[in-house]
């Protein structure tokens, strides 16, 4: 379990990379919304973190690919309205710093999806 969870970090930080930099890319530099950059950059990043989750840290029960990502997505996807509402709510009631609301929420967000793969995707 703990081998497990050092990938579970090591795949995360990647996807955390891709995320954020495809944020700043969108909203710094060709200035789209924040929520609607996030929105794509958490995407994005979704689907790095299934290619190297499922071929890295978990054992892929015995099942479709696509059933599997499928199912992925759909999981991510209340990793990503757990997102867009922390940093809605960051971005629209406080003072702070986008990028350190982001980064907040890229605490919160793994727990969620390691749980959630844990139980749904992996091979008991």
């Amino acid at each position: 379990m703990i081998l497990q969870l050092i990938k579970f970090g090591i795949v995360g930080v990647i996807a955390a990379i891709v995320d954020v930099g495809v944020l700043v890319f969108l909203k710094e530099l060709l200035y789209v919304d924040v929520l609607l950059a996030s929105a794509i950059s958490f995407c994005v990043s979704v689907t790095v973190n299934y290619l190297l989750s499922m071929s890295f840290v978990f054992k892929s029960k015995k099942q479709s690919k696509v059933k599997e990502f499928v199912l992925f997505v759909l999981l991510s996807i209340g990793g990503l309205c757990l997102n867009q509402f922390i940093l809605w709510v960051g971005v629209k009631f406080t003072t702070v710093y986008y990028l350190v609301v982001k980064i907040f929420a890229m605490v919160i967000v793994p727990i969620y999806n390691f749980i959630t793969r844990k139980i749904f995707l992996e091979e008991k």
